[in-house]
């Protein structure tokens, strides 16, 4: 195989970046993820895939459950803060404010323009991540015209 073709045709995929949140409280933990997608319609699944060496895919095993927090072009200052390691102070983490989900009690952000709460139906280890298969059982929207952050609008990269 081409390493280097391989790398830059699966830096091409184009991917979302969210803040996803599991853990209530004190507990609670944010990162920014951008391995994630819709599934299904009837039932409504995302599936996301959450490195397994953090402490974001422990709270998601032992709770069950996440949410999932978009992110705006003009919120790139905030969700970088959530690539690094997160620090819960009350009721912020990385500094910033988040409420429980009525739902599952994961960490909603006020900021985000649009969240999801959802539980885990189903989970696939494969290599440095698992897959998470998640039913959405609540979601809020506080700004329908926001335009969502995409990986390529960033200097980050995340794959390959």
């Amino acid at each position: 195989m081409n390493l280097k073709a391989k790398k830059l045709a699966l830096r091409m995929l184009v991917h979302g970046v969210y803040i996803v949140g599991a853990g209530k409280g004190e507990d609670a933990i944010a990162n920014g993820v951008t391995w994630l997608t819709q599934a299904s319609f009837e039932p409504p699944l995302i599936m996301a895939a959450i490195r397994v060496d953090g402490r974001l895919h422990d709270a998601i095993q032992r709770t069950g459950a996440f949410s999932v927090n978009m992110v705006t072009r003009d919120q790139q200052d905030m969700v970088q803060t959530f690539f690094k390691p997160a620090e819960t102070r009350g009721h912020t983490i990385n500094g910033y404010a988040f409420e429980p989900g009525p739902i599952t009690g994961s960490p909603i952000f006020p900021d985000a323009p649009a969240w999801f709460e959802v539980e885990v139906r189903h989970s696939f280890h494969g290599g440095d991540h698992t897959v998470f298969i998640a039913e959405v059982v609540e979601a809020g929207v506080r700004n329908p015209r926001a335009t969502q952050l995409a990986l390529h609008d960033t200097s980050w990269q995340y794959g390959g």
